[in-house]
């Protein structure tokens, strides 16, 4: 069994929508599940298909950030709110393995999809349920205002910039992964025990959780993080960004004294290793702002290329600050690049978001791409629920599902 069918004969229902929920359920495809989209028929399916930016020239229901989390998975159409709708989705859910729900708390219990109903159907069922602030707070989880208030939008900037919200929503991506991590555990200790369990995760804590250094800077040495660019607290210059002669921006990553000393020498000035004010990473990160203008005095005379290749064969950490273009220009990443066409034509291009490498081989290289709404939802009633023609005719005239372009 190779790495991209290690969950072969998985079935997975995805109850949730936007990115946290949607990247678990890829994640699951990608490693071979079969993955069943429940899209809402009263708005027309996953908010994010409509989600484009101007003049964006992607196909009517399959916007970019869509695609970004959606490969592989059959989609359907339903109207849960009818009795109809939600008993095709209980079906569904009696014969499958995990639920990824992304619900308010109360909203499940009211749809009648929460995991005290799906358990009475199916007792080996492993429900994942994110949240914003866990189940005894019924605030709307935003990853804006995630970042915010877990500390990470009053840190990012320059410290005469404000505030800022980083460009990618990094708390959907968080919790992702602790769901990811807490329905792997579920299904070891299911295969042991024949138990299904509830699992919940909140933003919050996951974007708590992920402060590492910045939340023990405050714990441990009573100090309030601020926004310093990109410049690291703890360490100089690291994470620093200077402009080279041709224009371009390279990242220094020194984490050592001997790295530091290594730069100054390719810079021309050995003698700044020993200054008593940058003898030490302590020293250096008191005076940072002076070594920042000593440093870029001389880096802004050489050529981005050539000043990284110097940087490299002495082993000192530095890269190019890449824009999307160039960062698909690296061999590395163009590694997890796929590419596939919808059945209307539309060509698409992805990421695997699987991207550990085993002895297994890698995950997700041959994938479906992002469904278009209701694509599969004759498929699936077909399939797995043995429904005839007449019956699923009768249900989209009803107006309990959609199939694609109903």
């Amino acid at each position: 069994m190779t790495l991209d069918n290690i969950f072969s004969g998985l079935k997975v229902i995805e109850l949730a929508n936007v990115l946290a929920g949607p990247s678990v359920g890829t994640f699951f495809k990608e490693l071979g599940a079969t993955v069943i989209k429940i899209e809402n028929r009263s708005t027309g399916g996953d908010v994010t298909r409509r989600w484009k930016l101007p003049g964006e020239s992607t196909d009517s229901d399959i916007s970019s950030y869509f695609s970004s989390v959606n490969w592989g998975k059959f989609s359907i159409g339903v109207d849960l709110r009818t009795e109809k709708g939600l008993k095709i989705v209980h079906s569904l859910i009696a014969e499958s393995d995990i639920v990824l729900a992304s619900y308010k708390p109360g909203d499940a219990e009211k749809l009648r999809v929460d995991h005290d109903t799906l358990n009475r159907l199916n007792p080996g069922l492993i429900y994942a349920h994110i949240t914003g602030y866990g189940s005894r707070n019924n605030r709307s989880g935003y990853d804006a205002i995630i970042q915010a208030e877990s500390g990470f939008t009053y840190m990012n900037g320059e410290s005469d910039s404000g505030p800022v919200k980083m460009p990618v929503a990094l708390m959907d991506v968080l919790a992702a992964h602790q769901v990811k991590e807490g329905i792997l555990l579920a299904l070891l200790h299911r295969e042991r025990t024949g138990e299904g369990q509830y699992i919940e995760v909140s933003l919050i804590q996951s974007g708590a959780a992920s402060l590492v250094n910045q939340a023990s800077n405050w714990l441990v040495g009573k100090t309030i993080p601020q926004r310093m660019g990109s410049d690291h607290p703890n360490i100089a210059p690291y994470g620093t960004i200077f402009s080279t002669r041709d224009g371009r921006d390279i990242i220094l990553a020194v984490g050592t004294d001997k790295q530091f000393a290594g730069l100054c020498r390719i810079l021309g000035i050995p003698e700044i290793a020993s200054d008593i004010r940058f003898v030490s990473n302590a020293e250096r990160v008191k005076h940072r702002e002076e070594l920042k203008k000593i440093l870029q005095k001389f880096i802004i005379e050489l050529p981005r290329d050539e000043f990284l290749e110097q940087l490299s064969e002495k082993n000192i950490p530095a890269g190019s600050v890449c824009n999307m273009e160039e960062v698909f220009e690296q061999p590395e990443v163009k590694e997890l690049l796929i590419e596939a066409t919808s059945v209307r034509g539309l060509s698409l291009k992805g990421l695997r978001t699987a991207v550990f490498i085993s002895e297994r081989g890698s995950a997700g290289k041959e994938i479906l791409p992002p469904p278009h709404y209701g694509e599969h939802t004759e498929m699936i009633l077909k399939k797995f629920l043995n429904l005839e023609d007449e019956l699923i005719q009768e249900l989209i005239k009803d107006g309990v599902i959609d199939g694609m372009g109903e």
